[in-house]
């Protein structure tokens, strides 16, 4: 989009990363910074799960031994207690009033569902594994528990074993996550190469990609930051600017209007839509893509699929005084 624009501007889709230092064993009871830790955990949405594979003299580990799996364990069990406590909390705190009828029928369905969710705790089951309903989901979704995000485990390897993709440390973690963390996104890669891919130019970029068959990891591990939080983007172009727009999945074509501005969800009328395939398929001419039939007018229905290229008609007379009728 920018090679067809040339724009003035470029504005990229943001996924914003917290590092946080490894949580020890004994972290829910506040050993180490533990505490902290898992307080900077709770603010984040979803968790990257970074996990070393070798050894490395000058790299301590505080186990004194490299182990991904008994890495994996600890993180979990440390993770599950902290919410396993929080919960036992909660239902004590809120069990005599609830017996005693204070709070009446509304407070009995929440207290029975924070039952339900120490029950989960209690069998070692992340709540992001538990079986929910509507409401469940939405009283989970308010206390933020850290068993209930989702986490992309992300394997540190030797710049060997990246390229090879061989080792008995991956099948070792693979057998893990297919017992304890069925459907996680697991990604190798190897920060000793991915720093060599940086400091070089693009013609050695180039040449490391031909001579190990391999590339960046980084744009995946983004890419997969963003599915697991049920992100996608859509873009909006022009000769002033190009921008990706951050939406989540299941957004309708109006509210994605309404991520630019409040007054284009209110005054949406359709948007013209194509997908960047078409026009990489057209050869970057957008009027090709036109001509082909491949940019369609959605109404107020339309699911905005990820990718999308749009152009918002909306009629904002009367709305906040503004001028543009349309964004593109």
């Amino acid at each position: 989009l920018v090679k067809v624009h040339k724009p003035k501007k470029v504005i990229p889709a943001v996924l914003t990363v917290t590092d946080i230092a490894g949580l020890v064993r004994g972290a829910h009871e506040g050993a180490g910074l533990g505490n902290a830790f898992l307080a900077d955990i709770t603010a984040c949405d979803a968790i990257y799960h970074v996990v070393r594979t070798f050894r490395n003299a000058e790299v301590t580990h505080v186990d004194g031994s490299v182990d991904p799996v008994r890495d994996l364990e600890t993180i979990n069990n440390e993770l599950l207690q902290k919410d396993l406590g929080r919960i036992r909390a909660m239902v004590e705190a809120k069990r005599k009033n609830v017996e005693r009828g204070v709070g009446g029928k509304p407070a009995k369905e929440e207290f029975i569902m924070l039952e339900k969710i120490l029950a989960c705790l209690e069998a070692e089951t992340p709540i992001r594994y538990g079986k929910w309903n509507a409401k469940e989901v939405a009283l989970l979704n308010e206390l933020q528990f850290l068993t209930a995000k989702t986490q992309v485990v992300l394997i540190n390897c030797t710049a060997r074993i990246f390229v090879t993709k061989r080792s008995g440390s991956l099948l070792k973690i693979k057998e893990y996550l297919d017992e304890k963390m069925p459907g996680c996104r697991a990604i190798p890669f190897s920060v000793e190469w991915e720093q060599r891919y940086f400091d070089a130019d693009d013609d050695g970029k180039a040449a490391m990609e031909a001579e190990d068959g391999v590339k960046s990891a980084f744009p995946h591990i983004i890419k997969t930051g963003y599915a697991a939080l049920s992100l996608q983007y859509f873009f909006t172009s022009g000769p002033d600017e190009v921008r990706a727009w951050t939406i989540r999945k299941g957004t309708k074509a109006p509210q994605a209007a309404g991520t630019i501005h409040t007054d284009f969800e209110k005054g949406f009328q359709s948007a013209d839509i194509y997908s960047f395939k078409s026009l990489k398929q057209n050869n970057l001419d957008e009027k090709a893509v036109k001509a082909a039939g491949l940019c369609r007018q959605q109404g107020k229905n339309y699911v905005m699929q990820d990718g999308d290229i749009v152009f918002f008609n909306v009629n904002t007379k009367g709305l906040s005084g503004k001028k543009k009728a349309d964004k593109k």
